[in-house]
């Protein structure tokens, strides 16, 4: 499957068939049932970690974008190492027929130290 050009595209095996995803020095394949190692990355290897993951609700009176980063703006100023934030909920409030708050509720992980 390897030649000169370099390995055939993913894309060109059979999608249904079963494969092991497995991590090498910086560069992540995937063995096909066929026993064909595929490279289909390069990362880098992430050291083992512990991450905790919390619930976090973010309002603004201009739109859900920024109510999401008032979350992240204002669980910085206490948590530290912030990783990722996975937009969960978005919501509005209503008062009267009107939008008067954009809500949005994040998981928001950071790195346990």
């Amino acid at each position: 499957m390897f030649s000169r050009r370099g390995p055939k595209a993913i894309s060109s095996y059979p999608i249904s068939l079963p494969c092991i995803y497995s991590v090498h020095t910086a560069r992540i394949f995937v063995r096909l049932a066929t026993g064909v190692q595929v490279p289909i990355a390069k990362e880098t290897v992430m050291p083992d970690s512990a991450y905790k993951v919390i619930d976090v609700i973010g309002t603004s009176e201009k739109s859900w974008e920024d109510a999401a980063q008032r979350a992240i703006a204002v669980a910085g100023e206490s948590l530290h190492n912030l990783r990722i934030a996975e937009v969960v909920k978005l919501d509005m409030k209503i008062e009267e027929g009107k939008v008067v708050a954009y809500r949005a509720r994040l998981n928001l992980s950071f790195k346990i130290e």
